[in-house]
Parts: C-alpha cells; sequence; structure tokens
C-alpha cells in the first residue's frame, strides 16, 4: 500500500476521533440517534478511500456503510423502537422495499457524497433500521449490512434457490464466505474457489460440497461442468469481474442464474454473453439490498444459527491497520472495527 494510500486513511481516523467526542443533540421526527457499537469492511471502502485520494468522494467523508448499534434516542413520530434496542441501518436508508430505484445510489451509506457509519454515534431515519438476529454479536451483525444482504438478495431473493441445488461462489471473501454459509443452510451444494489450500480447507469446514484451487485448476470452469456431470452450476456468485465472467457464462446450467456483484479484477467486463441466450440462462445485477430483504436475512440467520466469519476485530484507534489487512487480501471472512 503507497503512503499517499495510508495518510488518507490516518487522516480519516482524525477526522473521526474529532467528530466523535462531539455528542448529537437534535434528533429530528422520524430519526433514530444510534451509539455505534461494532462496523465492518467491504471491498467497496476500499474503492471509496482510493476515490477520496483521487478527487471522486468528498473530502473528509465519513467512511463504511456497515454497523450495528444501541438506540440512544427516537425522534417524534417513530414507532417500533426504544431506547436500548440494538439495530443496523440499511446501505441504501431510502430502499425500503419494493423496486429499486436508481436515486437509491446517491444515498448509499459510506459513498461520494454520503456519509458513512464509522462514527460514535449516528443519526438514522427509522425506516432504515432492522433488528439484527438476537444470537449474533455487535462484530458479527455489522458483517451482513452489504456483504450478508449482498449474497441474500442474489441467491434468495432473486434466485429462488432451492434445495439440491448447486450454488458457485468465488473466493473466500465476506460475500463469497456468507453465500456459502446461507446456501448450505438451504440445503444447496457449494462450490468454493480460492488460490490458497489453507482457505479451501476451512471453506469445507463450513459447509462447501466441493472446492477448486484456480491456481492448480485454471481451468475451474470445466471442473464445475466435470463436477457436476456436465450441468453446470445453477447460481453462480461472480465476484471476480474480467478475469472471471467468460469462465461463469461457461460454467452456468441451462436456466441458471449468474449473479453480477463483484470487481475483484477490474471494471468493463465484456464477456461473450452469447451462449446464455442456448442456455436459457440470465445474468442478475445485484446491488446490496432493500429493508424489507434485510429484515428477511437476518430472520433467516436466527432460525439457522448462522454465525458469519470474522477474520479479524480492530479497535477504532486501528482503524487504519484494518483497511491494510483488507487491502492485503490475505483475510479469510469479514474484517470488523469495535468502537
Amino acid at each position: 500500500m503507497n503512503q499517499q494510500y495510508k495518510i488518507r486513511i490516518v487522516g480519516a481516523q482524525a477526522q473521526l476521533q474529532e467528530q466523535a467526542g462531539a455528542a448529537i443533540h437534535e434528533v429530528a421526527a422520524g430519526q433514530v440517534l444510534l451509539q455505534v457499537k461494532a462496523a465492518s469492511l467491504n471491498y467497496r471502502d476500499l474503492l471509496t478511500l482510493q476515490g477520496a485520494a483521487n478527487g471522486a468522494a468528498r473530502d473528509g467523508l465519513v467512511p463504511l456503510s456497515d454497523a450495528v448499534g444501541t438506540v440512544l434516542a427516537v425522534g417524534d413520530g417513530v414507532q417500533g423502537w426504544q431506547v436500548g434496542d440494538r439495530a443496523s441501518p440499511n446501505f441504501f436508508p431510502a430502499w425500503v422495499d419494493g423496486r429499486f430505484d436508481p436515486a437509491h445510489l446517491q444515498l448509499a451509506l459510506g459513498g461520494g457524497n454520503t456519509d458513512g457509519v464509522l462514527s460514535q454515534q449516528l443519526l438514522v431515519p427509522a425506516q432504515s433500521l432492522v433488528a439484527p438476529a438476537a444470537h449474533l454479536t455487535d462484530e458479527e451483525a455489522a458483517t451482513l449490512p452489504c456483504a450478508g444482504l449482498t449474497a441474500w438478495h442474489a441467491l434468495f431473493e432473486r434466485g429462488q434457490v432451492r434445495a439440491g441445488e448447486t450454488v458457485l461462489v468465488q473466493g473466500t471473501g465476506g460475500v463469497a464466505l456468507l453465500g456459502l454459509q446461507l446456501a448450505a443452510a438451504a440445503g444447496a451444494r457449494v462450490i468454493v474457489t480460492s488460490s490458497s489450500h489453507a482457505k479451501l480447507e476451512r471453506a469445507r469446514q463450513l459447509g462447501a460440497w466441493v472446492t477448486i484451487h484456480y491456481g492448480d485448476n485454471p481451468d475451474w470452469d470445466q471442473q464445475v461442468l466435470a463436477l457436476t456431470e456436465g450441468l453446470g452450476a445453477d447460481h453462480i456468485l461472480e465476484l471476480g469481474g474480467p478475469d472471471t465472467y467468460d469462465r461463469s457464462i461457461r460454467a452456468v446450467a441451462a436456466g441458471g442464474r449468474i449473479a453480477q456483484i463483484g470487481v475483484l479484477s477490474g471494471f468493463n467486463a465484456r464477456p461473450d454473453i452469447q451462449p446464455l441466450q442456448f442456455k436459457n440462462a440470465r445474468i442478475d445485477g445485484i446491488c446490496v439490498g432493500s429493508v424489507a430483504q434485510f429484515q428477511r436475512l437476518n430472520q433467516f440467520m436466527a432460525e439457522h444459527r448462522i454465525r458469519p466469519v470474522i477474520d479479524r476485530v480492530f479497535d477504532f484507534d486501528a482503524s487504519p491497520a484494518a483497511y491494510t489487512h483488507l487491502a492485503s487480501g490475505q483475510h479469510f471472512g469479514k474484517v470488523a472495527i469495535r468502537l
């Protein structure tokens, strides 16, 4: 990581520490004030930080989209929340239910112009809040608003995954492992790809049906077909981008779905999509999810007692180190920050 990158993190941290010392007193009608307990990082946060360095994000932006906290105060007209309740704000605060509106993109927490959650106190619309599953720790609950909801939206809301179907997830990051855990709990057969034998062993312990080391097996799409007797995967969480997309198309089953999610190998993927026509397969664009979907995710997590995998938890003062660890790519699961 270059020195400029580190400076941007340290500068943001210093500003956050200054902001954290000032209590928020004004809670408007329809709002809830949270005391933030934990937050987590996503790959998006690295991209946002890089954008802050080159001017694409607002200077002084409070980062991160994923957090959990306890209610300190509620504004007039707020129903269903009271002081002491535990709650997480949705990634898109205004997307409560129904069809997605592109206007929601401008209001996504921790984005180019909208402050995020890495602050000791957080003022949010009450309609954006969801009660996390009670069995989760604060750090575990804080991993769900982006990574968990993205996997849930792809597999359950859009994919309608069923027991016995085959799911392929790429890598062992947050979305991938939560996708593995959710799909396995639903009775699906999950294939996981990675370049690390150690990480693949851990994926098997989490319930992966088969793992593929793509360093040893670069033609992993052909191995997916062989494992499924030529049928392919019913669901693919496409997390890689340009380097993986054509193989995902070759590996998807007839009538299957590719969930377009990640850009780990870059943007502007230009795959050959014609094979999808002759497979009657489809690509679903997935961008996190709604408050209603987030509620259903937490209900499922509670029913199946699923606990997200956390690689490391950093204290607030070590927030720059959390970014550095995520950027290293050595993590298995989520990176969290305890406030």
